[in-house]
């Protein structure tokens, strides 16, 4: 004789196997750059009432989990990074504003720009969607930031990151200059600084007194991570 389940226990495990399976595709749709797909998915899973914090972490955040990976291992290239960005941000608009509303925490508050006299923004914003992409706030400052516009933000939205790029030879030492900015008002403590870009090295961040030095975006992620202790 076969003792069956009762039929709750049946239903209760096909509704998580399907939960499962929308986070599952959610993920997978944004890896792809399936934004309007990624969208409908965010939609349906918030329809089973799964909760926004579950649908970032397990959807969202783990598909460009599996891009940083890739994109590190040189298996995706700059241009699939920034389409399955625009799928991660299809669902995020969705998701956004009701994780304000239960005041699901962030993975941490950053801060970032291209130092003072680089117009270069590629890499920064590279970074800055895999950041959001890992559940964190981010703060763009955008290009050419001068060390007292990186000060007065730091005052302004308290963050305990900082990321600094730049690209050319020439404006690598406004990366010092915004460190020393920071040290002489006072806020050096309490915040943890990463600098990235083309041209550096982690010799040069060391040298300068950053915290920390990223050669890729899907590495700022992890360090950032790190910094966070996360």
């Amino acid at each position: 004789m076969v003792i069956g389940l009762p039929s709750d226990h049946l239903r209760k495990g096909r509704t998580m196997d399907t939960k499962a399976h929308v986070l599952e595709q959610i993920a997978s749709n944004l890896y792809k750059g399936e934004d309007d797909v990624v969208a409908t998915l965010v939609h349906q899973a918030l329809d089973q009432g799964m909760a926004p914090a579950k649908i970032l972490n397990g959807g969202l955040i783990a598909g460009m989990d599996e891009v940083g990976k890739d994109f590190k291992a040189g298996d995706l290239f700059v241009p699939e990074v920034l389409i399955a960005a625009r799928a991660m941000h299809a669902g995020m608009d969705i998701l956004r504003p009701l994780l304000a509303e239960g005041e699901v925490p962030s993975a941490g508050k950053y801060l970032i720009g291209t130092v003072q006299g680089d117009l270069h923004d590629i890499g920064k914003n590279l970074v800055k969607m895999m950041l959001e992409g890992a559940g964190f706030e981010t703060i763009d400052l955008g290009t050419d930031v001068k060390p007292d516009a990186f000060v007065a933000a730091v005052r302004e939205h308290q963050p305990q990151l900082i990321g600094m790029s730049a690209l050319l030879t020439t404006t690598m030492t406004g990366m010092k200059a915004t460190i020393e900015g920071l040290e002489e008002a006072g806020l050096r403590d309490t915040v943890k600084i990463m600098v990235g870009g083309a041209p550096l090295t982690a010799a040069f961040a060391e040298q300068i007194g950053a915290d920390a030095y990223a050669p890729d975006a899907a590495t700022a992620v992890d360090v950032a991570r790190n910094l966070m202790g996360v």
